[in-house]
């Protein structure tokens, strides 16, 4: 009869602080995780949301006209569930924005409805022509 009540282990590297531990999460089999490993809080709560609820930031390009470049490069303003980039990426394709542009200025707001907006990453003047 195979044993249903083991625990599972799952190892990350923290990113918060320059410790860089590498944390171990223990899901036991009641569902409740303990966490080892860390040596500062910020590395336990990020742990913990990167095994249950993983974020990211996204960055891409989208197309732009009248620049001296034919590619803006756009950011999220905050970060978007980890299996929802795709969806982000698939969203900023079609999108096509003539110059000039300032940096930080929305590009695409509530992108693939989240709510995170896209922002320009710098200014582009228009090209005189």
């Amino acid at each position: 009869m195979p044993e249903t009540n083991k625990a599972k282990t799952y190892i990350y590297p923290c990113i918060k602080c320059p410790s860089s531990c590498e944390v171990s999460v223990i899901e036991k089999a009641d569902g409740s995780l303990e966490i080892e490993g860390n040596t500062c809080k910020l590395g336990k709560k990020y742990v913990e949301k990167e095994h249950t609820a993983p974020e990211r930031n996204v960055t891409t390009t989208v197309k732009i006209v009248g620049a001296a470049i034919p590619r803006l490069p756009v950011r999220s303003t905050m970060e978007v569930p980890k299996e929802r980039m795709m969806d982000v990426m698939a969203a900023s394709v079609g999108v096509l924005i003539k110059a000039p542009v300032k940096e930080g200025d929305v590009v695409l707001k509530g992108v693939a409805d989240t709510e995170a907006d896209l922002i320009a990453c710098r200014s582009l003047e228009k090209t005189k022509s």
